[in-house]
């Protein structure tokens, strides 16, 4: 359902993060550098400080319902965000990215991603008005996406980036030169005005993300369907994983039991979405047409507990499997694996 929050808040909202977006955007545009992780857990810190304060002043506006979804939403898409990092690092790689232009690269294929978001969440909220047996097919879409995570399993992630059909178009269209030219995204080469490199990574930062908004949208609407906190969950979420990105680094490869979590997490939207469409059943050839009456509501207080267990077991586990991985393979067995020997052991 929508609250009614003020105008004036959510006017004010709007403006502050676009804002401190656009802040951003002018210093990594004046300073392109490589952040040290010390800068990096910094701006990661206060940009989920930030999310925090809004779920604060929600709960104020709008009360704990409003407050709670935003939260649920939020951690649901900080997390797939996490997951996708792994696939830009690949296409920074594949693309030889400088790491000093890395920055400027994230964070214009973040307000890429959120200007296309928008439209997907706009047209997502109207459709959700209209019909609502559109559950149904959102809640099989995560079920089956969960599905396929579980399928992938640990290392089940591609190694190298393939280019879409999108990139290999403005390769074909577009003269390019060989080579970047720092932060440019057109340069001089034989004597003609080409597009560098940058611009073919900057579609295909925009036009991946795009494709992870088919999970991560129908994702947060099985936990909100109230348009306003859908899309500051994303920015929320969007915001920091610039400097997410440098503080994870070749952590990423660590998490091996993450994609197991996030479908977890999946898998339980896709119910919640499931029921809430029997709840609110419209389909002439299910129950007559007449809402099932014993699908339960499921409270965001269960949603975010749920969502909050599954990734810290994830997480615990990934860190427990690399700690034991580490320790074979420089050829000392963790303690909780030793094994006495001798006269004594059994």
């Amino acid at each position: 359902m929508t609250h009614e929050l003020p105008a004036a808040f959510q006017v004010a909202t709007l403006v502050a993060v676009g804002g401190i977006l656009l802040l951003d955007l002018a210093i990594v545009r004046r300073r392109p550098h490589v952040p040290s992780i010390r800068e990096s857990l910094l701006w990661v810190l206060v940009y989920v400080g930030l999310a925090l304060v809004f779920a604060a002043l929600l709960a104020v506006v709008g009360g704990p319902a409003p407050s709670g979804e935003f939260v649920a939403g939020w951690l649901t898409e900080y997390s797939l965000s996490v997951d996708n990092l792994f696939v830009f690092l690949l296409i920074m790689s594949g693309f030889a990215v400088p790491r000093e232009q890395q920055q400027r690269v994230l964070m214009v294929g973040i307000i890429v991603a959120l200007v296309l978001r928008a439209g997907f969440i706009l047209a997502g909220a109207a459709i959700i008005e209209r019909y609502t047996w559109v559950f149904y097919v959102f809640g099989a879409f995560l079920v089956w996406t969960a599905v396929r995570l579980v399928r992938e399993g640990v290392g089940g992630a591609d190694e190298e980036y393939t280019e879409n059909a999108l990139i290999r178009g403005v390769r074909r269209v577009l003269p390019l030169s060989p080579a970047y030219d720092g932060g440019r995204l057109r340069t001089t080469h034989g004597g003609r005005r080409v597009f560098t490199p940058l611009l073919v990574v900057l579609v295909a930062i925009g036009t991946t993300d795009l494709l992870f908004a088919f999970d991560s949208i129908p994702a947060i609407f099985g936990l909100t369907h109230d348009p306003f906190i859908v899309f500051t969950a994303n920015v929320f979420a969007l915001m920091g994983l610039r400097q997410l990105y440098f503080l994870l680094g070749g952590l990423l490869d660590r998490l091996v039991y993450l994609p197991y979590g996030l479908a977890a997490v999946l898998a339980f939207i896709g119910g919640k979405l499931v029921l809430e469409a029997l709840a609110t059943n419209s389909l002439g050839f299910l129950n007559g047409g007449r809402p099932v009456g014993w699908a339960p509501e499921v409270p965001s207080w269960v949603s975010l507990a749920v969502i909050g267990a599954a990734l810290v077991v994830a997480t615990a586990a990934s860190l427990v499997r690399t700690r034991r991985t580490v320790a074979r393979s420089s050829g000392v067995a963790p303690a909780d694996e030793v094994r006495p020997d001798g006269p004594g052991a059994a």
